[in-house]
């Protein structure tokens, strides 16, 4: 029997990320404007980048979701609204708005837009899910902090007019839903009006009051501790319960993101959820190597947040690390046997198994001495991104296809 699967969200924090999430597998995109996201360090897009990622969007028959996610103050109402009847104009699919007010004011302002609401709003209850229906909006991003268990009996509660969002891979915030202060006090800049420090990610140490300038570490390893900070969110070994929950749409965080990143989550995410398309066995089978294929992109220690309950402490402070390393993205179509264009982002040498990612799956393949289109040597290695050279590949590859490599310049 097949099963209905949801929506595959995916990050677009500039066009790179978004045509790697087109090209891998997302059902659609989300992404913010200059102003009034929660991501204001991302790459995000101008009034005319906009328009080109909305049209290369939907060309794709997808769907574009642009973020309006902060708290406006009052003196920010105006230009808030504005910006909501550009993007109408421009035809983006949704807005995703978390105050109360600048909800009630785009429906009264802008009432052809379409309105998510957004995580940020911290929806725990059916109640609330009820409320913002009646304020006519077509979708609930649900806090993090709802379980399973919860997810199922919201739904219950639902006549299912109501779209229902839940993130499932990413970074997860310390605070409730996001909602921290940490930054705006330690660093002048407001989480909540997207302009986060990340102050949970540095490290912390205790000092005694009668004992100045004997910091003590909160040892939880030998490089110490965040005391502080959440470890990532990954529910891939929970896909079958989501999806049999009826979550409409299921996110992928990461507007902060390289394109790289994007690439593989998304890709793995989409192979799982085609599985699942097929039954449950097929994607059980599959488990330990999508699970393997997420740990190839950057990341932090992850479990499954509050999907299951409660998370595991905060994390360590190991870091970032990853299996695989970003070496090149495809930037023409060429046949098996044929040199192939390709834009160099870190180092590799000839001799090295590279893996090339495409959509539909990974391929393993030796390195060979390459063209260097700039001076025209043949060379083994070359370690200068933005580079372009001519490799000969044994697969057909496609514009927009990446290739990655052992890791050199990260941590594993």
């Amino acid at each position: 029997m097949m099963m209905k699967v949801p929506e595959l969200l995916c990050p677009a924090g500039n066009m790179e990320s978004l045509r790697a999430a087109l090209h891998f597998g997302a059902d659609a995109v989300y992404g913010g404007m200059k102003r009034f996201g929660l991501r204001a360090f991302a790459g995000n897009f101008d009034e005319e980048q906009l328009r080109e990622a909305v049209r290369l969007v939907h060309g794709a028959g997808k769907k574009f979701y642009l973020t309006m996610n902060v708290f406006p103050f009052d003196d920010q109402m105006a230009d808030f609204v504005e910006t909501a009847r550009i993007a109408r104009e421009i035809g983006v699919d949704a807005a995703i708005v978390s105050d109360i007010g600048a909800i009630v004011t785009l429906r009264e302002q802008v009432p052809d837009l379409p309105l998510h609401v957004s995580t940020q709003a911290s929806t725990v209850n059916a109640a609330a899910v009820k409320h913002y229906q009646a304020l006519g909006c077509q979708r609930v991003i649900l806090a993090r902090e709802v379980s399973l268990e919860r997810l199922r009996a919201m739904q219950a509660q639902l006549d299912g007019a109501m779209e229902l969002e839940t993130f499932v891979h990413g970074a997860s915030c310390v605070a409730y839903s996001g909602r921290c202060l940490l930054s705006a006090v330690l660093a002048g800049r407001s989480g909540n009006q997207g302009a986060c420090a990340q102050p949970c990610r540095w490290q912390y140490a205790v000092v005694e009051q009668k004992r100045p300038g004997e910091y003590l570490p909160v040892c939880e390893d030998t490089n110490g501790t965040y005391i502080f900070s959440a470890r990532d969110l990954n529910l891939m070994p929970l896909l079958p319960e989501l999806v049999s929950a009826g979550v409409s749409s299921l996110k992928i965080e990461g507007r902060m993101k390289t394109e790289y990143y994007v690439a593989v989550v998304t890709g793995a995410y989409r192979r799982a959820l085609d599985l699942l398309a097929r039954g449950e066995d097929a994607f059980r089978a599959a488990l330990p190597e999508l699970m393997a294929e997420l740990a190839c992109a950057s990341h932090r220690e992850s479990d499954t947040g509050f999907a299951l309950e409660k998370p595991r402490q905060p994390g360590g402070a190991e870091g970032f690390h990853q299996e695989r390393e970003y070496i090149a993205r495809v930037m023409a179509p060429s046949a098996a046997g044929e040199p192939a264009w390709l834009m160099l982002k870190n180092r590799f040498h000839a001799g090295d198994t590279l893996e090339v990612m495409t959509a539909g799956g990974v391929a393993a393949v030796e390195a060979k001495p390459f063209l260097r289109e700039k001076t025209g040597e043949t060379l083994d290695t070359l370690g200068i991104a933005g580079e372009m050279i001519r490799m000969e590949l044994p697969i057909s590859v496609a514009e927009g296809d990446l290739i990655r490599g052992q890791v050199r310049n990260h941590r594993k």
